[in-house]
């Protein structure tokens, strides 16, 4: 059992009602067992962290685990919809100023780049992802928020932060989960075998969403990086995994850039942005082969 106290107990209440609520359809998440006061009680899912789980498997282990791990979004998902969720969930990311900022934020790859994000047309993008609320999403779905049990089955949880929005935001997470060991070609052929072909989107239409979105998810991932190198220097790549902190090494810095890279050349609207993530790949690579980078200055030529 996990007893479970957060910060605010409104989202303790949010997440036991969407336990509650999914639990009664699939089996992929914790069993709420109840709420006292501000206390959640949940069953634990086991001590197997995702995150840490994979990266001692074979590859081709790793992609059948991958695979699980998508399907269990999509089951997830399927459930939370018959439920009811995605009509009674508070709707996460739709207004302006978050979609001003999630776009805006490109500007970031300038220091590492020769700046070609700065001529993209900020305007389209956020028009791409301004998407209509019609699926629950977990939110947060980063391989440190999933468990392998005693029974072998993978299961997410951490759901405080659920709500309402296109869907694709969950998958996006995994894929843009800096450490997460699998590169971008074989994770966009596993979405699309783990796709659930009875939901309401079409896949293609899902994957031009999915690589636009993951896209500029994958600059706030570096964003992030950046500021932690800056507080506190770069750490090792098992203290990140088990404490589930952010990337702060320059091979898992390399690899979101690498991520970034990729799904931006999918579409001529974001594909500069993927230049500029080619780049920033090569900086970090080099901070890897132990050559230091001022970080804050870093300037490459076109």
């Amino acid at each position: 059992m996990i007893a479970t106290l957060r910060p605010n107990f409104r989202r303790t209440h949010l997440e036991a009602f969407a336990l509650q609520k999914i639990g009664a359809y699939c089996d992929d998440i914790p069993e709420c067992l109840g709420v006292v006061g501000e206390i959640m009680f949940q069953s634990d899912v086991g001590a197997k962290r995702l995150n840490q789980a994979i990266v001692k498997l074979s590859q081709s282990r790793r992609a059948d685990v991958a695979h699980e791990a998508l399907a269990a979004i999509f089951r997830i998902q399927s459930a939370a919809q018959k439920a009811g969720l995605h009509q009674q969930m508070p709707h996460l990311g739709l207004n302006p100023d978050w979609t001003e900022n999630f776009v805006g934020a490109v500007s970031a790859l300038e220091p590492y780049s020769a700046g070609r994000s700065r001529d993209v047309s900020r305007t389209a993008l956020a028009e791409r992802i301004a998407c209509k609320a019609t699926h629950f999403v977990k939110w947060d779905c980063r391989s440190g928020n999933a468990a392998i049990g005693d029974d072998g089955r993978l299961r997410w949880f951490d759901f405080e932060y659920s709500g309402v929005r296109h869907g694709a935001e969950d998958v996006a997470w995994l894929l843009g989960d800096e450490a997460w060991p699998i590169g971008p070609e074989d994770m966009q052929q596993i979405v699309i075998s783990a796709f659930d072909t009875q939901g309401e989107h079409k896949l293609d239409d899902y994957l031009d969403y999915l690589a636009i979105y993951l896209t500029l998810h994958c600059v706030q991932r570096l964003k992030l990086i950046v500021k932690e190198v800056h507080k506190r220097g770069w750490l090792s790549k098992t203290r990140v995994r088990k404490y589930d902190d952010a990337g702060v090494h320059p091979e898992f810095a390399a690899q979101i850039c690498k991520v970034g890279a990729f799904f931006a050349q999918r579409s001529a609207l974001s594909a500069p942005i993927g230049r500029d993530f080619e780049d920033a790949q090569k900086v970090f690579e080099e901070v890897l082969r132990g050559r230091p980078a001022d970080l804050d200055h870093m300037q490459v030529r076109a």
